[in-house]
């Protein structure tokens, strides 16, 4: 299985994308994220414990901050393009082919 920093060079490649990196940590979300969207982040992060959610919760929220942090309209589009296309890989890499 890759490591996420390997899977976010191959989503850069894959994409061009040349945007500030944001951590997939709550405090690079927080630090990246624009300040009216905190108390959503928040409210959402003390209904969770761990698992999935939690996955699930740092996924979102990281590339809502990937997505404020980039500057114009094209930016942000490529931004959101890259968040989708990392996580995905990250999904891909962390599912176990099916054996026969």
């Amino acid at each position: 299985m890759a490591t996420w920093s390997d899977i976010l060079v191959e989503a850069r490649q894959d994409l061009g994308f040349t945007g500030d990196m944001v951590p997939r940590n709550l405090q690079g979300i927080r630090a990246a994220l624009k300040p009216e969207r905190l108390p959503d982040l928040d409210r959402e992060l003390a209904t969770l414990s761990e698992g999935p959610d939690f996955v699930a919760f740092l996924d979102a929220w990281w590339s809502q901050a990937l997505v404020d942090s980039a500057s114009g309209t094209e930016d942000k589009e490529r931004a959101l393009d890259f968040a989708d296309l990392a996580i995905a890989l990250r999904v891909r890499g962390a599912v176990k082919p099916l054996t026969r």
